[in-house]
């Protein structure tokens, strides 16, 4: 199973810094084992959503020709548990991109109830530090053949969307 913890990306600079937002609703399959009463959203799904963030700025800075993993999370730390009912928003950036892989640094905040991005202070949630790794080409082809299957439609979906709603505005 695979799950996308990205609702969608508010903000874009290829190969830069990327921002997107997670809305965590009552209504995710997740808080109904975990826990039920107290519905409370696990910090390696919140490093899972800063991935997926970070992750499609890396690929998409080579133009997803490359098959993007996570290959190390540098470090993380994290202030206070996140319930349902809380907006995610996560801030990646590029700090270094090579030919073997790139590291990117990301935060993880919460956007009050109510609040705007552009106008309402986030609240410090965590941070970490992420590596992912570039697939080599010819071992990955023989294993998983042409296709990529860490950019598969679903994610590439999300950043299209947001390519869309930049360039009409």
């Amino acid at each position: 199973m695979r799950w996308l913890w990205i609702d969608r990306f508010v903000d874009f600079q290829s190969k830069r810094c990327a921002r997107a937002v997670k809305n965590l609703s009552l209504s995710e399959d997740l808080f109904a084992d975990h826990f039920p009463g107290y519905p409370v959203f696990p910090a390696p799904l919140m490093l899972e959503g800063l991935a997926q963030t970070g992750g499609i700025l890396v690929g998409e800075a080579n133009d997803y020709k490359e098959k993007v993993v996570l290959a190390k999370i540098v470090s993380s730390r994290f202030e206070r548990e996140v319930l349902a009912g809380e907006t995610l928003v996560y801030d990646t950036e590029i700090l270094n991109l090579r030919a073997e892989g790139a590291s990117v640094a990301g935060r993880i905040q919460s956007l009050p109830p109510g609040g705007s991005l552009a106008s309402t202070p986030c609240e410090m949630i965590g941070e970490a530090e992420i590596f992912f790794a570039h697939l080599d080409q010819n071992r990955s082809k023989q294993m998983f053949g042409d296709g990529n299957f860490v950019f598969s439609g679903e994610l590439k979906k999300v950043l299209g969307l947001q390519k869309l709603i930049a360039k009409s505005a």
